[in-house]
């Protein structure tokens, strides 16, 4: 039998997605109603772990008053971070240096100190792996899957990603004019890491000529050879989609740093697609990278409807005594996945699946 529930604590860590602040709001409401407080934590995790670095102390009582009008708001009230993981937090030592400590059984020992029964974790792979982590040291978890990638195993979807793709989407119904215009070939980066969901469904959606994702490596010659082809139709003009961890064949994605303490940063594969297109083709190429404009704006209907749900089935699973699951979309349902089978290993584009045969059938290159 699950200990009774006073209090509960929610954060939100990784990159920010349109949604957080739905699933908060979600959260905060459906807790109150069991009669529970609810507390915020500031930037991931270091709200409890650098309180003197906060004026409120890194907590923040949310009540109604506190959520409410935002559902429709991006970004997250409470902030976030990806640098950190508390099991590989950046620490300051004696010899100047910086190295990587965990600092996770102290984190669990300052939930029980702030008298937090259980955790509301809202992230990605990695947020929800470290979520993982603590629901093995005993602190009670819910995870709720946030991210534009799309890439986590156990859901249909995440919140975050069709905001993403929409917005990725009206972005290339505005370059198609303007390559078309200057008869250029325009190259498309989005973000998804190692995952080519964003770039798979904008390309496709987008009326994209090739589509470069990281679960497909590309030869540079056949895609350029595509594009000339394009030539023999009359088209003058040609739209890429790339994936930020898209690759070459025999290649390595493209790395613009490393720092401690979070994963490695992507980058440049758009510009290296570009560069290596405009030799081959003898056509103007240009690049633009949509980036974190992805990441900002409102969230759709179809994403704050899925954070809210999210949000209240998260209380659900804690008032019935669950603890280390992720809440996941099954349509029609909402049901709970184990976080560390959710967390075992990214949910990738299937080569087989019929967005990929959709795309081939329509002629669309991905560059194989």
């Amino acid at each position: 039998m699950a200990a009774k529930i006073k209090r509960i604590a929610i954060n939100t860590g990784g990159g920010d997605a349109p949604g957080l602040n739905a699933v908060i709001r979600a959260v905060v409401i459906s807790a109150w109603n069991m009669g529970w407080e609810v507390v915020g934590i500031r930037d991931g995790y270091n709200g409890l772990l650098l309180p003197q670095d906060y004026p409120d102390g890194g907590l923040v009582k949310l009540d109604r008053s506190r959520v409410r009008g935002i559902t429709h708001l991006g970004g997250t009230i409470l902030g976030t971070t990806n640098k950190g993981n508390p099991a590989k937090y950046p620490t300051l030592g004696k010899d100047g240096r910086w190295y990587e400590k965990d600092r996770t059984g102290e984190l669990v020992a300052l939930f029980k100190k702030h008298k937090i029964d259980a955790l509301v974790a809202l992230g990605g792979d990695g947020s929800l792996g470290i979520a993982n982590m603590l629901a093995e040291k005993g602190l009670r978890v819910i995870g709720v899957p946030k991210t534009i990638d799309n890439d986590l195993k156990g859901t249909v979807a995440t919140f975050g990603f069709d905001t993403a793709v929409a917005f990725a989407t009206e972005c290339l119904d505005r370059l198609h004019s303007t390559a078309e215009a200057h008869r250029r070939i325009m190259v498309i980066e989005v973000m998804g890491r190692y995952a080519g969901w964003i770039a798979l469904n904008t390309g496709i959606s987008g009326t994209a000529d090739a589509i470069l994702i990281p679960e497909i490596p590309y030869d540079i010659n056949k895609l350029a050879a595509a594009m000339k082809a394009l030539e023999e139709r009359n088209k003058y003009f040609g739209i890429v989609v790339v994936a930020e961890g898209a690759r070459p064949k025999g290649g390595s994605v493209c790395v613009v740093s490393k720092e401690l303490g979070r994963q490695e940063k992507l980058g440049g594969c758009g510009e290296r697609v570009a560069r290596e297109l405009q030799e081959l083709t003898g056509r103007e190429c240009r690049t633009v990278v949509l980036g974190h404009l992805l990441r900002g704006g409102s969230p759709t209907t179809f994403d704050r409807l899925l954070s809210l749900r999210f949000g209240s089935a998260a209380v659900r699973a804690l008032a019935e005594g669950k603890s280390g699951v992720m809440v996941a979309l099954d349509p029609p349902k909402v049901r709970y996945v184990p976080l560390a089978q959710a967390t075992k290993r990214l949910k990738t584009v299937p080569l087989d699946c019929d967005s990929v045969l959709t795309a081939r059938s329509l002629g669309v290159s991905f560059g194989d």
